[in-house]
């Protein structure tokens, strides 16, 4: 247990004790103190997500545009994957929060069991399916020959072991619905850190482990992400834990599940369509070569670099609006998704000024390719625009989210991404001939429309009955 908090700890008092694990009633303490000691783990979370993503492209980088365009090719694809699980963890992170709100720890740990057990039903037959067919998906996305022979057993790699990446997203969904971002933090610093310290090793060779090239990063990043769900399961069975599964709640509950579901689909589509937007994106880019291909995904590495910390702090959005709309408190969860709304606008704010001012030299980090560096500087410089925007709308996004209401960012997704952006894309790369600078801007209008309607909506206040 935590020791009992001061009446007016200092902030430095406060992100110590975020960082060590909290116990706090996320319901009654100030907002701004509730923000943080949720914020911080997740913010530290997602910035370890950050440093791995980069180091990641960092060491492929070094084998060359084809082995960095596998990369991008394949994350196109693994997103539709990537999709469900992201719509199943929106939906754990609602119906936990939400229980934990009401005071029914039994009721959260029981959900905790149903996402456990359709996570990996779900991911096992999905990860099949995509390793086996790897090779064909690649091409269908436009890769090169050379590609191929690179990145095919990347692909089935990273497809055969999406369930690892599926159970370590739904469980820390779980963590911090319960209001223990802590623990999902520390999951994932060790996952990701594992994949940093294994990645060089196996893509490179070391004494007896031989040289395995892009396969060594997807094999490394299996090993890693299994690693992380032992280390969640055995957190999950500790004594006086904030979450914990006991052997009374080891059941299927098909009410709960069909509440988890109920979310969950719409939530998964939300994700899926912005995902498969990416991949209308990499299809247009992928007709320019692959150093235009290589230049994107470079530049989307970085720019995520940012963003993730953000995504951490919208994060904290989502369980403060579940957790209060379940302790009858709506207004209170209003003023929580405008504190970190405005902490997050602030960040990327400044942010993006560094990205477009000196993108070449964040670019220089991970390429010497002249080409593919030009195309990652132009990319960087243009998306970074609208990062305001961003910072703002991925907070109110998951506070629908958060709030069980994951058909309207649904909506807004399917009108901001595929009536918007793929065409404006298409248009502005090939009908005006701007070539990908055409996609860059079409990414960075796309997100402007989506935050911009998202906040009218949010104003409405109809997701404060949304169940």
């Amino acid at each position: 247990m935590s020791e009992p908090a001061r009446e007016n700890p200092t902030w430095i008092e406060t992100l110590r004790e975020a960082v060590r694990g909290s116990e706090q009633d996320f319901t009654t303490i100030a907002v701004p103190r509730a923000v943080l000691l949720l914020a911080v783990p997740m913010v530290l979370e997602m910035s370890m997500e950050s440093l791995f993503a980069v180091a990641d492209m960092y060491f492929v980088a070094k084998l060359g545009p084809d082995a960095v365009a596998t990369i991008g090719l394949t994350e196109a694809l693994l997103a539709l994957l990537y999709a469900m699980a992201m719509g199943l963890s929106a939906a754990t992170n609602a119906v936990i929060a939400r229980r934990t709100g009401e005071r029914d720890a039994d009721g959260a740990s029981v959900a905790a069991v149903q996402v456990i057990a359709i996570a990996t039903i779900g991911s096992i037959v999905l990860g099949v399916i995509g390793a086996l067919f790897a090779p064909s998906l690649l091409a269908l996305m436009g890769a090169s020959p050379a590609v191929l022979a690179v990145g095919s057993g990347y692909a089935s790699t990273m497809f055969a072991g999406c369930a690892t990446i599926f159970l370590l997203f739904v469980i820390n969904a779980a963590f911090r619905g319960a209001g223990d971002a802590a623990m999902a933090m520390r999951s994932l610093w060790l996952a990701n850190g594992l994949n940093i310290a294994l990645a060089p090793v196996l893509i490179f060779g070391f004494g007896p482990i031989p040289r395995m090239g892009v396969t060594g990063a997807a094999i490394a990043t299996t090993i890693s992400r299994g690693a992380g769900v032992i280390f969640q399961l055995v957190a999950l069975a500790r004594p006086n834990a904030r979450l914990q599964i006991r052997a009374r709640h080891l059941r299927l509950e098909p009410a709960t599940m069909r509440e988890l579901l109920s979310i969950a689909w719409a939530a998964a589509i939300q994700t899926l369509v912005e995902t498969a937007s990416w991949l209308g994106l990499v299809r247009i880019l992928s007709s320019f070569g692959s150093k235009a291909l290589a230049g994107y995904t470079i530049a989307m590495r970085v720019a995520m670099f940012a963003l993730l910390p953000a995504f951490g702090l919208a994060n904290a959005a989502a369980t403060l609006v579940g957790q209060n709309l379940g302790a009858k408190e709506p207004e209170r969860a209003e003023r929580a998704v405008k504190t970190v709304a405005r902490y997050n606008v602030a960040g990327l704010g400044a942010v993006s000024l560094a990205f477009a001012i000196v993108p070449q030299w964040f670019v220089g980090l991970f390429t010497d390719d002249v080409a593919a560096a030009a195309y990652a500087a132009q990319c960087l410089r243009v998306v970074a625009l609208g990062f305001a925007f961003f910072g703002y709308g991925m907070v109110v996004v998951q506070a629908f989210n958060g709030a069980g209401d994951s058909k309207t960012p649904m909506v807004l997704n399917v009108v901001s991404f595929w009536f918007l952006k793929i065409p404006l894309a298409y248009l502005l790369a090939r009908g005006v001939g701007l070539g990908p600078i055409g996609v860059f801007i079409a990414i960075a209008a796309a997100y402007t429309v989506q935050s911009v309607a998202a906040g009218v909506l949010f104003s409405r206040g109809r997701w404060k009955t949304a169940r």
